[in-house]
């Protein structure tokens, strides 16, 4: 019977069937290939013996958060308390792009900005879709029919934004830890629901992220660099004479703050 894993908590894997949840093991067979089931898989299971025999071929996956054949990836990104961290930003925006997935940028907590912080947000643009977490009502039609993953750092509000969709879910939330000035983890693992016919996987989150693309690819995910109109082919945008990129820079034309965190993604 096949199935789409909706669940996983240690070693054991939920998966739907035709509207049935069962709870199955994963076949040794897995490891010995180097495959780790993830959710968002879609399988093949032995129903009786309560065994997932097989994994179907993924279209994309993700390390962080580890989820598998995903459409969008709404970006829960928090402005204050944990601060906002356009590093943080640009480094999930590089994972999710490399990854052949489309990234939505939700951001959270506006309504704790001052009227100066506001005006000083309402300035920037980062060049992808974006929303309020107040304005998530817009998303509706879009997500219909999509697979939905939600990543953030710990205490964005991945969950708040979930319940906010669906009361009825009650996903754990909590205060921001005032010493270390950042969430504490309530989403313990990683879980795919079904909301008016869009399918989120709710994650936990993080303090941060490491890029897991080869670093050659990570200007490829900055749709700004237009990477085919430099002087090299190979062209790195680090202090290649005659880059385009450098020149853009300079120009104003590419925000100072995404080329400086490209940077140091590259450096890392």
């Amino acid at each position: 019977m096949d199935g789409i894993i909706v669940r996983i908590i240690s070693n054991l894997f939920t998966v739907k069937c035709d509207n049935v949840f069962v709870d199955c093991q994963a076949r040794g067979k897995f490891r010995n290939m180097g495959l780790t089931p993830l959710v968002g898989d879609r399988v093949k299971v032995d129903f009786d013996n309560k065994y997932i025999i097989d994994i179907y071929s993924r279209r994309n996956e993700l390390l962080r958060p580890r989820v598998a054949n995903v459409d969008v990836c709404l970006i829960v990104t928090s402005l204050k308390h944990p601060d906002f961290s356009s590093l943080l930003l640009d480094k999930m925006l590089t994972n999710i792009i490399l990854s052949d997935i489309e990234p939505i940028i939700v951001f959270s907590k506006y309504d704790l900005l001052t009227e100066e912080e506001r005006k000083e947000f309402d300035n920037k643009s980062v060049g992808y879709k974006t929303i309020l977490n107040t304005e998530y009502s817009c998303l509706f039609e879009y997500l219909k029919g999509k697979t939905v993953t939600l990543t953030g750092q710990t205490g964005a509000g991945k969950s708040t934004f979930i319940n906010k969709l669906d009361p009825t879910l009650n996903l754990k939330t909590d205060d921001i830890s005032e010493a270390l000035g950042r969430g504490k983890h309530t989403t313990r693992h990683v879980e795919l629901f079904e909301i008016n016919d869009i399918y989120f996987i709710d994650t936990p989150g993080f303090s941060a992220l490491d890029i897991h693309v080869p670093k050659e690819n990570i200007k490829f995910a900055f749709k700004e660099f237009k990477n085919d109109e430099c002087k090299f082919r190979d062209c790195k945008h680090i202090n290649e004479i005659g880059c385009k990129v450098l020149e853009d820079v300079e120009n104003k034309v590419i925000l100072e703050s995404r080329y400086e965190n490209y940077k140091k993604m590259v450096m890392e």
